[in-house]
């Protein structure tokens, strides 16, 4: 084993604008603003853990300070400041750790340092990683640096959560939101890391390695890294399986398989197997959750790009979706969360996930009889009323085209009943007419329309119907007209409820206002009209708007629908306390203080 062993995180960090992994776009903005110039003194990086972040900010530390960069924008690499930013030797870059040095006095150090100016190079550059963890009184004193630094500096702050830095510390930076890095990006990037290492790995293991990683590259080599050693350098799907306790994805295969044929048993059997192996029971049922949400998106063309993995188990996934309905994947979608949601307050967590997985086993279960009963309710009612006679219901069975006119012809005379029409018809057309004897004596009742009703289902075998002659079923009248409410009420008792409406609507502070005092009046002329009158138009507005309301709540309370109320703005002053528009109160002001009116003109001020 080598002593100079680093880890792949450190040994494949990035360097250049190129090799970072997943942020393409953002990347380009930076050169491109390198290359014109156009360099802001702030910049804030924020998305999530391993994404790139730290990493970014010191490439463009880098590059804003070589002497010849490429043609792409890169950094040469050659110059004697890119020589020092990889020996780690360069004066020109100032990392701080706000996590733990989140005082004031680490930021008036770091203040301290913005007045230096560069020895060599055109900037320097102050990266503050974890920037959310600074302090009230560190970010005041930061804000003065921040919003007018010298030319020759330049910050990048870094965090993880954007939402805790102060709102004035945003508003002076360039914000630039790091991505999630995708599944595909990571499995790209592990590839190239074995084949600089020369480790044999298999295209399905990286998969289960970007997964675990959940679109942090950091985690995702870290995780590469444990695993390569466990498996001296032959890195295969079951070995990552069981170095980061994965479950396989087969598992939920087999437990779909068995939803489909409705075993309760066998699913039960794979559930236990999965406790066995020491999984819990909620980090399952999270993953079957997944499986599913993976079946639906597998399903059409359109969103199987949404799927996370390789071409293989994509492939695996399209298949077994063909299987299933789309209204499956909502059930057993809406099954898995209501379980994943009750987990917690569960006594019992496995009887919990078993009956789930009951349910689940119960969502495509055939039921063939229920779904012909219907069927046949509806035709056999239909039948009933068209038979003429109990002679004739023994024919129904029969088949017409199977029966000879010898056989049929016979019958005429036997019936108890004469059938004057059935004899004369006989010789004309006896193959048609011998095999419906009994319909001829009773012709079909016209229907409403004047088209004649279909004949009996056993006397022919096919029923054709003419539905829109037939009326299922009667019209419904039209629902009278309630008739209106007029009860006699008192003048006290419409007080009484004019009292009892403010009691229940406390929060209309200037209704209640107005109510409090503009009561109700009788006009004299009828016993229902009553007269509201208020003291000034914002009342009268005001009680407009809340004048349905009210109306609703006096006719119920006196259950007298012919209740009428007008309001109106009183002709004389009214010795009560008016409530006053904005408007009418600087008016009123005005008034009584001329000097106010000069006020309002020194400081430009106004009503919006």
């Amino acid at each position: 084993m080598s002593d100079n062993y680093i880890v792949s995180a450190r040994k494949y960090r990035p360097s250049t604008f190129r090799s970072v992994v997943g942020q393409q776009s953002l990347t380009h903005t930076l050169k491109t603003a390198i290359a014109s110039g156009r360099l802001a003194h702030a910049y804030l990086f924020c998305g999530p853990r391993g994404v790139g972040k730290t990493t970014c900010a010191r490439i463009f530390a880098k590059t804003i300070n070589c002497e010849h960069p490429t043609a792409e924008g890169e950094a040469c690499n050659e110059c004697p400041s890119c020589k020092a930013f990889n020996e780690q030797r360069s004066y020109n870059i100032n990392e701080l750790d706000a996590a733990s040095n989140n005082s004031v006095d680490n930021i008036r150090d770091l203040t301290e340092q913005v007045r230096i100016p560069p020895q060599t190079g055109r900037y320097r550059v102050f990266i503050i990683d974890e920037v959310h963890m600074l302090s009230q009184a560190a970010f005041n004193a930061f804000l003065k640096t921040l919003e007018e630094p010298p030319a020759y500096a330049i910050f990048i702050l870094a965090t993880t959560e954007k939402q805790k830095v102060i709102p004035t510390i945003l508003s002076r930076c360039q914000i630039y939101d790091f991505a999630r890095i995708t599944v595909p990006d990571i499995v790209q990037q592990l590839q190239y890391v074995c084949e600089q290492e020369h480790i044999d790995a298999e295209p399905a293991a990286l998969n289960v390695i970007a997964q675990k990683a959940d679109g942090a590259m950091r985690d995702a080599l870290s995780i590469f890294d444990q695993v390569a050693a466990s498996t001296e350098g032959h890195i295969t799907y079951q070995s990552a399986l069981d170095n980061l306790n994965v479950l396989d994805y087969d598992y939920y295969f087999r437990l779909v398989d068995c939803f489909l044929a409705g075993d309760v048993n066998q699913s039960l059997l794979i559930y236990k197997e999965i406790r066995d192996r020491g999984f819990d029971s909620q980090f399952f049922i999270n993953g079957l959750a997944q499986h599913m949400r993976d079946l639906m998106v597998a399903a059409t063309p359109q969103t199987r790009k949404l799927l996370e993995m390789n071409d293989e188990v994509a492939q695996r996934y399209g298949e077994q979706s063909t299987k299933l309905a789309p209204a499956f994947y909502y059930r057993a979608l809406d099954l898995c969360n209501t379980c994943d949601l009750n987990y917690r307050n569960a006594s019992s967590k496995q009887l919990l996930v078993e009956l789930t997985l009951v349910k689940l086993c119960q969502l495509v279960t055939p039921q063939p009889q229920q779904a012909a009963q219907p069927s046949l309710q509806k035709i056999t009612p239909a039948a009933a009323p068209a038979q003429p006679s109990p002679q004739a219901r023994p024919a129904a069975p029969q088949q017409p085209q199977a029966q000879a006119a010898p056989r049929v012809q016979p019958q005429a005379p036997t019936q108890p009943q004469p059938q004057p029409q059935a004899q004369p018809q006989a010789p004309a057309r006896p193959q048609p007419q011998a095999a419906n004897p009994a319909p001829q004596p009773r012709p079909a009742a016209p229907s409403p329309t004047g088209n004649p009703l279909p004949r009996a289902l056993g006397n022919k075998p096919r029923i054709m119907m003419n539905v829109a002659n037939v009326d299922v079923a009667p019209k419904q009248a039209p629902a009278p007209t309630q008739p209106k409410r007029s009860e006699a009420f008192t003048a006290e008792q419409l007080q009484e409820a004019w009292q009892e409406y403010m009691d229940q609507h406390p929060q209309e502070k200037a209704l209640l206002a107005t109510m409090s005092y503009a009561r109700p009046q009788s006009d004299g002329n009828s016993v229902e009209h009553y007269v509201v009158t208020v003291a000034s138009p914002t009342e009268l507005k005001n009680v407009e708007e809340h004048k349905e309301a009210l109306m609703r709540f006096l006719c119920d309370a006196l259950k007298n629908d012919l209740l009428t109320l007008d309001v109106k703005l009183s002709d004389v002053p009214m010795d009560t306390p008016k409530i006053l528009s904005p408007r009418e109160v600087v008016e009123q002001i005005k008034q009584n203080n001329p000097n106010f009116t000069q006020f309002l003109k020194d400081f430009d001020l106004g009503l919006a």
